[in-house]
C-alpha cells in the first residue's frame, strides 16, 4: 500500500497551466504541450523548450516552467521536475500577482508531498493560506486553489495511514471542485481526489463505497481525456476485485490499464499494474506469467527509486543553500544591528561628554562668581 501512498498528484500541476495561461491557451503548440502531458510527457517537454527559448514574459515564462514540471513528474522525473518548480517559484516572488503566487506555491508544495516531504509541503500551504485570505471570495481561484490545499492535505494524512482525517479533506477538496465555474479545468483533478477517496474506503474496508468513487475517478478521467488518470483508476478498481478473490476481473482491468498507459513513462503507475498483474497470476496459478510481471515490476521500482533518491539529494541541497541564504541575511542584519547600536552608543557617549564638561565649566563659572561675592 505505501505505493499506493504516492500516486497521482502531479496531476494537479495541469490546472496551473489552464488558470494562469489564458493568453497563452490560444497559441496552438501550448494547446499540444497540454494535451500531451499525460499519454505523451516527452513531447510535451520538447514543445515547452522551444517556446521557453523566445519568451521573454515573466508570467508567460511561469506558465511552461509549470508545464515542464507537470510533464517531468509525468514521468517520475522529480529531479527535473524540482528544478523546473523552483525556477517558476523564483520567477513568481518578481511579480505581484497574488493568484499567480499561490497557483505557484501550491505546485511547490505538491512536489514535496510527491517526495514525501511533508514537514516542507505543510509549510508551503500554511504560506497559501495566507496568501489566499487576501483574495476576495468571488476570485474563482480561490476556490480552485482552496481545493488543491486540501487535496494535497489528505494525501498528507492519507500517508500518514489516518485514512478518516484524509477522507474529510478529500471530500472538502470535492466541494470546493465542483464550485469552480469552469468545471474542465477540474475533472483531472476531481479524478485524482476520487481516486485517493476510493483507497480511503479501502483502508476502512468500505468496499461498496471505494467502488463508487474508483468508478467516479474514471469517469473524470475520460471527461478530461487523461488515459493515464483512467489507467490509476482502473488499477485501484482491479485491487479491490483482488481483495474478493475476483482475480480473473482483476487481471481484465489491469490490461485495459496497462494499454492506455503505453506511452505515458509513468514509473509509479506501471510499477503498480506490474505488482498487482504478478500478484494476480499468482493467484490463478500461473507461475510463467507471475515470472515476467513480477520482473517488470522490480525493474520499475529500482527505476523510481534511483530518480526519487536523486531529487530527493537534489531537494537537500536546495534546503542547504535556503538555509545559507537565511544564514547570510541573519548575519547581515544582525551586522546592521551591530553598527547600529555601536554607533548610537558612541553618539550617546560623546553627548554625556559634552554635557559634562559643559556642566564642569558652568560649575567653575559659579564658583568664580561665588568667590568675588565672598570677596567683596
Amino acid at each position: 500500500m505505501k505505493l499506493v501512498l504516492k500516486i497521482l498528484v502531479f496531476t494537479f500541476l495541469i490546472c496551473q497551466i489552464s488558470v494562469h495561461g489564458q493568453k497563452i491557451s490560444d497559441d496552438s503548440l501550448m494547446k499540444k504541450a497540454r494535451l500531451e502531458i499525460f499519454d505523451n510527457p516527452e513531447k510535451a517537454i520538447t514543445i515547452a523548450k522551444n517556446l521557453l527559448k523566445k519568451e521573454k514574459d515573466i508570467n508567460k515564462s511561469i506558465t511552461i516552467y509549470l508545464l515542464l514540471s507537470t510533464a517531468n513528474i509525468a514521468k517520475r522525473n522529480f529531479d527535473e521536475s524540482l528544478q523546473y518548480t523552483l525556477k517558476a517559484k523564483e520567477l513568481a516572488q518578481k511579480t505581484n500577482d497574488p493568484k499567480l503566487q499561490v497557483n505557484v506555491l501550491v505546485s511547490v508544495a505538491i512536489q514535496y508531498q510527491q517526495m514525501e516531504l511533508f514537514s516542507k509541503s505543510l509549510e508551503t500551504l500554511n504560506e497559501v493560506d495566507i496568501l489566499l485570505e487576501k483574495l476576495p471570495d468571488s476570485v474563482s481561484e480561490k476556490l480552485f486553489e482552496t481545493a488543491r490545499s486540501y487535496a494535497i492535505r489528505g494525501m498528507i494524512y492519507k500517508s500518514q495511514s489516518n485514512s478518516e482525517i484524509a477522507l474529510e479533506k478529500f471530500l472538502i477538496s470535492i466541494k470546493n471542485f465542483e464550485k469552480v465555474k469552469v468545471k474542465k479545468n477540474s475533472f483531472a483533478n476531481m479524478s485524482v481526489v476520487y481516486y485517493n477517496i476510493g483507497y480511503c474506503y479501502i483502508n476502512l474496508n468500505q468496499i461498496e463505497k471505494a467502488k463508487s468513487a474508483f468508478l467516479e475517478s474514471i469517469n473524470y478521467a475520460q471527461k478530461s481525456n487523461a488515459k493515464s488518470l483512467e489507467a490509476f483508476a482502473l488499477k485501484g478498481l482491479a485491487e479491490m476485485h483482488k481483495q474478493r478473490n475476483e482475480n480473473e476481473i482483476a487481471l481484465n482491468l489491469l490490461l485495459k490499464a496497462e494499454n492506455l498507459c503505453e506511452n505515458t513513462g509513468d514509473l509509479v503507475l506501471n510499477e503498480g499494474i506490474y505488482k498487482e498483474m504478478s500478484e494476480n497470476y499468482l493467484a490463478i496459478g500461473r507461475p510463467d506469467l507471475y515470472q515476467t510481471y513480477n520482473k517488470k515490476y522490480f525493474d520499475m521500482r529500482f527505476k523510481r527509486e534511483q530518480n526519487e533518491l536523486t531529487s530527493i539529494n537534489h531537494s537537500i541541497n536546495n534546503h542547504n543553500k535556503e538555509t545559507v541564504k537565511k544564514s547570510t541575511e541573519i548575519k547581515n542584519h544582525y551586522n546592521y544591528l551591530t553598527v547600529a547600536v555601536v554607533s548610537n552608543s558612541m553618539i550617546l557617549i560623546a553627548l554625556f561628554l559634552y554635557l559634562s564638561l559643559k556642566i564642569r565649566r558652568q560649575n567653575k563659572n559659579y564658583q568664580r562668581e561665588i568667590q568675588k561675592l565672598i570677596k567683596s
